[in-house]
């Protein structure tokens, strides 16, 4: 059965305005909790990667596949949680921040994968370390072009930053605060009528085979175009001339190239003034 060793980091939601996280995925093979060479080493690639002077919190979930009795199963999901938080403790990582250690026992078979049950059982049988970071705004990355809010001589190109706008894990449904945060920019494009532009829905951290993300709803791979149309029918029903705006998924082909928390977004880009 083949085995999944590599680094890898999973989709879960867009960046968060109070808090960033990253998602990394190890994997066991069957009815283990032990980790090979190669895992440890992933396991150390991640710590390396991350600034952990940024990091506020830790959660740690282990999982198992559909086999086997539920006792069983979540005795062996905490032991492969255990396992990992004694990795991340040895690498550097405090154990005061590991706020969850969880094992969640078994995964029924995703309807996506059932195509490759051995290898959906095979991602299924894994400990999900969850990050979180200290907050960080888009005006602290400096990225030429980006901004949080439409500047005061706009042109074409520039980039919105909806930072505010957030997704509950796997959803394209708007919350109650990104309605807010869509409230306010709403009224800037109001004011700026000359302004067209196009919604742009972007995720991050999926397989490099996959360039879109799940959307759990629809169960179909194209989360980040409907988050994007999400905000364009919301700017539709505050009144803003659909003639003025565009929407768009891309998936994870536009990463911004300072840290993948950043990458799952919706920006704003104008096209015309």
């Amino acid at each position: 059965m083949k085995k999944f060793t590599s680094l890898l980091f999973c989709f879960v939601s867009f960046f968060a305005f109070s808090q960033e996280e990253e998602v990394h995925s190890i994997y066991f093979e069957f009815d283990k909790f032990n980790l090979k060479d190669a895992q440890i080493e992933s396991v150390v690639a991640f710590v390396k990667k991350i600034d952990t002077s940024r990091v506020e919190t830790v959660e740690i979930f282990g999982y198992c596949d559909d086999r086997g009795k539920d006792e069983y199963n979540f005795v062996l999901s905490t032991r492969r949680a255990n396992t990992v938080k004694d990795k991340l403790v040895e690498r550097g990582i405090k154990s005061k921040i590991i706020i969850t250690l969880e094992g969640k026992g078994r995964i029924m078979l995703d309807e996506d994968l059932q195509e490759n049950v051995p290898e959906a059982r095979s991602k299924n049988r894994r400990v999900d370390v969850v990050v979180n970071f200290k907050p960080t705004t888009i005006e602290e990355l400096r990225i030429p072009g980006v901004y949080s809010t439409i500047p005061k001589d706009p042109v074409v190109g520039d980039r919105i930053y909806l930072e505010r706008v957030l997704f509950d894990r796997g959803s394209s449904k708007l919350t109650h605060k990104a309605k807010q945060e869509l409230d306010r920019v709403g009224k800037l494009l109001m004011k700026y009528k000359n302004i067209e532009f196009e919604i742009q829905g972007h995720v991050c951290c999926t397989p490099s085979f996959q360039k879109e993300a799940i959307d759990r709803d629809t169960k179909k791979r194209e989360l980040s175009k409907n988050r994007a149309q999400s905000v364009y029918k919301y700017f539709s029903f505050k009144r803003i001339n659909k003639s003025r705006m565009t929407f768009k998924g891309y998936g994870n082909t536009q990463p911004l190239g300072k840290g993948s928390q950043f990458d799952r977004r919706v920006e704003i880009v104008i096209t015309k003034i």
